[in-house]
This record gives C-alpha cells, sequence and structure tokens, in this order.
C-alpha cells in the first residue's frame, strides 16, 4: 500500500493550517519500542507522606502521570512529501554527485534530509540511493535529463530515479524522529527536557508528592465552590522556588460576574498580594492569598524578576516565575491572562471540551504570542474529573 502523503502548510490550500495534529497519547504510542515500553508503565506511584498541614497524616498514594502538553509542532503527525531519489549504481562516484547535485537542488526547506542513504532491498545490485530533490506537485515518473540539467550536473553513476515519501520537516521530539526515519534518513536534535517528560521521567518522587499536594489543595477549594453552589474548579498558585502556596482561589463566576473563573480569581489574588488587584472576593472566604516573603528591598508579595518581565509601572507581571495547580483545562480567556500575567507553569487535572491548553487549542505554545509557559496534564486527574461531570 502506498504511503498517504499530507502536503506540508503552503503546498494544499484545501488543509486549514494548524488542523493536523496527533494527540498527545498517540504521539506517546508513535514512539520507539524501547521509549514507548517506558511510557506503557503503570504509572507511578506518589510516595505516601504524613501531611499534618493539610490535616491527612495518612494520605494514601494515588496513581497518576504529568504528561506535557506539547505544542502544535511537536505533537502533530509527520508532514510527507514526495520527492525524487534515484539508485547510485558506481560507488566512486558518490563525492562528486552528491556536490554537483547539492549545488543545483540545495534543499533550504528540508535541511534534516540526509542526501544519501543505504539501499532498503538485499535483493538490489546498488548499495546506495541518493535523494535528488522534491517532486512538487505534478509528481511523475521524470528522466534523470529532466531532473538533473547538464553540464552542471554529470549523471554518470547514476540509475532511473523513483518517487519516495520524505520528512516535510525536522522532527522535534523523538516519536516524531523514529516516524521520520522510517520514510528517510534524518537528522535530529533532541530535546533532553520534552524526551524526559514524555517517558515520565521529569519530575522526582519528591516533586511528584509536592504536585501532589499542591493539586489537592486546589481540590478542596474545588469542593468548597461545590458546597457554595457554585463551579466545582479551584487552583492555587505555588512559588516553585519556595514550594509556598501564595493564592487559593475557585470558580466565583456568576450572572453578575460572569469572568471570575477559578484561574481569573487566583491571578487576582496574586495581584491583590502586590497591592493591586481588581475584584472584591470577600464574600468567598475560601478565595485567599498569603503573602510571599522577599529580600530585604523588595516588595513583600511581588514576584521574582525573571528578563524583562515587565509592566508598564517597572514591576514585575503578576505571576513572572509562578505555577498554577487548577482541576480543570482552563478555557480560552484564562489562558490568554495566563500569558499576559507571565506564568510559568501550568499543570491541570481534568480536560475540557472548550479547553485551550491542549484540548481545542494549545495557546501555551503559540509562536505568534509574546510569552509561552509550560503545560502538564493528569495531576489527580481521575479525582479532578469526578469534581466537574461536564469535563
Amino acid at each position: 500500500m502506498s504511503p498517504r502523503i499530507r502536503h506540508a502548510p503552503g503546498t494544499d490550500s484545501s488543509a486549514p493550517p494548524g488542523l493536523l495534529r496527533l494527540t498527545d497519547d498517540a504521539l506517546l504510542r508513535s514512539l520507539s519500542p524501547t521509549v514507548g515500553a517506558e511510557l506503557r508503565m503503570e504509572p507511578l506511584e506518589v510516595e505516601q507522606r504524613g501531611d499534618e498541614k493539610a490535616g491527612n497524616p495518612e494520605r494514601e498514594p494515588v496513581p497518576w502521570q504529568a504528561l506535557p502538553v506539547l505544542s502544535e509542532q511537536q505533537a502533530k503527525d509527520v508532514e510527507l512529501v514526495l520527492a525524487y531519489a534515484a539508485p547510485i549504481l558506481d560507488k566512486r562516484q558518490t563525492s562528486r554527485l552528491l556536490k554537483e547535485v547539492s549545488a543545483v537542488h540545495p534543499l533550504p526547506a528540508q535541511p534534516h534530509l540526509k542526501r544519501v542513504r543505504p539501499s532498503r532491498d538485499a535483493s538490489h545490485p546498488h548499495a546506495l540511493e541518493m535523494l535528488l530533490c522534491l517532486a512538487g506537485p505534478a509528481a511523475g515518473t521524470r528522466s534523470l535529463a529532466e531532473l538533473l540539467p547538464q553540464p552542471a550536473v554529470d549523471p554518470q553513476g547514476l540509475g532511473q530515479p523513483f518517487l519516495v515519501p520524505v520528512p516535510a520537516r525536522p522532527p522535534l521530539t523523538r516519536g516524531q524522529f523514529e516516524e521520520a526515519r522510517a520514510h528517510w534518513p534524518t537528522s535530529f536534535h533532541e530535546d533532553k527536557h520534552v524526551t524526559r517528560a514524555l517517558a515520565g521521567r521529569l519530575f522526582s518522587a519528591q516533586e511528584r508528592t509536592e504536585m501532589q499536594a499542591h493539586m489537592e489543595r486546589a481540590v478542596q477549594a474545588a469542593q468548597q465552590a461545590a458546597a457554595r453552589g457554585l463551579r466545582a474548579v479551584g487552583a492555587v498558585v505555588v512559588d516553585p522556588a519556595s514550594g509556598c502556596v501564595l493564592a487559593t482561589g475557585h470558580d466565583c463566576s456568576s450572572a453578575a460576574s460572569p469572568l471570575l473563573h477559578a484561574t481569573m480569581v487566583c491571578i487576582d489574588l496574586v495581584a491583590q498580594g502586590q497591592g493591586r488587584g481588581t475584584y472584591d472576593l470577600g464574600p468567598h472566604p475560601a478565595c485567599s492569598f498569603t503573602p510571599a516573603s522577599a529580600p530585604q528591598g523588595v516588595r513583600v508579595g511581588s514576584v521574582r524578576k525573571l528578563d524583562k518581565d515587565t509592566d508598564e509601572d517597572g514591576l514585575p507581571y503578576v505571576c513572572t516565575g509562578y505555577d498554577l495547580y487548577i482541576t480543570r483545562e482552563p478555557c480560552a480567556m484564562c489562558a490568554m491572562a495566563l500569558v499576559h500575567s507571565r506564568v510559568q507553569r501550568v499543570f491541570y487535572g481534568a480536560p475540557s471540551p472548550d479547553g485551550a491548553l491542549g484540548s481545542r487549542f494549545r495557546i501555551h505554545a503559540r509562536p505568534d504570542l509574546n510569552h509561552r509557559f509550560q503545560v502538564f496534564r493528569g495531576v489527580l486527574g481521575a479525582q479532578c474529573q469526578r469534581l466537574d461531570p461536564d469535563t
């Protein structure tokens, strides 16, 4: 069966850009057998730890995985385009042919493609095959004379050209690399952080214990919201440098205050801790903030300054360097608020049909925005999903 070809964006006007995606779970299944085995193992269990602060000294370990929500470019399937290749009949001509063909067809948009590969069929008399050029939309049978202008290229040593699917873009994850090189040899500059995250090895046991404690606090806030007839979504903002919880909030939205989603509440609570803020959250006693301790000379409650993430008044953006734990995937409004507040990482438990951090959009990783942040899903996922059936 011939491979299904998907042309890169710009070569097929009928395919809307950004719609071709591979879900994170499908991406995990596409990894190599070695990495895939690591990903299919049972979820790690959080070490049992007494937590007097939470009033639960005998917490049972709960299985969950914090999986990264990658950008669309990292998560989507490998895009293939057709190219012409030819057998190298005389290996002694390889170096010359490589130089001449590369000069005529440099392939600037595909620097990841290697020009020469071993023959995949042992029955063929030739040992090597060379990539000549992309085929374009009018692909068909072509001769060497049609593909290689002479005298710029002397075709001596090459056999009859043939069509082959090749990856249109450089692979960004090991899963994409494994899929890409199954079609044609491809270079890969691996992001070890992403590989470790996909393999479930990014966080230590101690970090996982702390992550679970933070999400449990968000779950408690969601339960308090439900008890007041509000939507059961809770969130906390954490300073990862100290492990301190700076703000705890829940969904406070109503017909009179439709914008008070849990994320918006937490951002405003942090702002109030900095002497700013907008909303009166007095009617919601479960929503509170704890001023962060700060070195001498830094205003209590202000966030750390990272690079040039400062507001117009010269102060750091509200959540610069902080983490948000939330039981439900934020919507587009909340995701954009997180972009503007310069949050560092977001951990959510349950996905949302209209979620903007992985389900419907991936706002956190859009290259056209002026801030990007990391997102992980699945922390206490089953427990968070039970809170809000709509997830």
